[in-house]
């Protein structure tokens, strides 16, 4: 979707540190033929930059706060913040894409799909706000739409930094890349695992059968959602595939505990070669990268 300029609905004002991960790549030297793509949610904020030739990721860095923001006012504080000290974001760009990272959505099929009814679709999930401005995007490989909540405040931002750019919802970007990724015939669950959320989708072959996010406090948490999805849908805990990508390693607490009810467990990996420059693991920053 392209940026439209609206007032953020939401005003709030403390602000929290950003600490600086150490992802990162040294500074390119310029940015003709590049395409600059931002992620951001209330944890964090990461980029990449593509050459718009080859079509290869040739940078990539993401911070994560010290804790995590209360509403889109700090989240825009820190972002200001990083734009002012990070000099890869000072530079001109052929292209800007902008993915919004929240809970903030819910999927419509098409044929009960009505532009003028955004904000009813919206409100059987979360409490919309008079002032809050809804966009959707199209999710062409499962005939449906994703309406959100994009945070205004900061495509305001970087509108004055960029000038026009496209913008999405993070969960569009998953459910496509996860149908693409998809070959089992038997229903999969996939699994995006951020700082304090996390993102399930099931499909069945390239059908979307579920889609949400969830907020955990504790390992426990993580395990109760993917169970009671699960449990929902039918899905036998020692037969369907569990696909895992994002913060998670074998090394986690959470990984451990999945395995123990959970058995055809996996990590999805990317085949981006700028892994290889990276300290991550591949199946890491897979919005951006996977």
């Amino acid at each position: 979707m392209k940026l439209q300029l609206e007032e953020i609905g939401h005003h709030f004002t403390t602000k929290k540190t950003v600490r600086k991960k150490k992802n990162s790549i040294p500074i390119l030297k310029n940015t003709k033929n590049k395409i600059l793509s931002i992620q951001f949610n209330l944890d964090g904020f990461s980029f990449s930059i593509k050459d718009s030739i080859s079509k290869k990721d040739i940078h990539f860095c993401a911070y994560q706060f010290e804790k995590t923001q209360q509403n889109p006012e700090n989240l825009l504080s820190e972002i200001e913040a990083i734009f002012k000290n990070d000099t890869h974001l000072q530079q001109d760009f052929d292209n800007v894409e902008v993915i919004h990272q929240n809970n903030l959505f819910t999927i419509v099929p098409n044929e009960y799909f009505n532009e003028k009814n955004l904000t009813s679709y919206l409100n059987f999930n979360i409490k919309v706000l008079a002032t809050d401005f809804i966009a959707f995007d199209d999710l062409e490989s499962n005939d449906a739409k994703n309406i959100f909540v994009p945070y205004i405040n900061i495509n305001n931002y970087l509108f004055n930094n960029f000038g026009e750019f496209e913008y999405k919802h993070h969960n569009t970007l998953l459910i496509d890349k996860f149908t693409q990724k998809n070959n089992k015939e038997q229903k999969a669950m996939f699994v995006n695992v951020s700082k304090t959320t996390l993102d399930i989708v099931v499909l069945e072959k390239k059908q979307l059968i579920l889609s949400n996010s969830f907020t955990y406090h504790s390992k426990e948490d993580f395990l109760y959602y993917v169970l009671f999805v699960a449990e929902q849908l039918q899905l036998n805990t020692n037969e369907f595939p569990l696909h895992l990508t994002g913060e998670i390693s074998v090394e986690s607490d959470i990984y451990k505990l999945i395995y123990k009810y959970i058995k055809n467990v996996s990590f999805l990996e990317s085949n981006n070669t700028i892994f290889n420059k990276l300290d991550l693991q591949k199946h890491a920053n897979f919005i951006l990268l996977g």
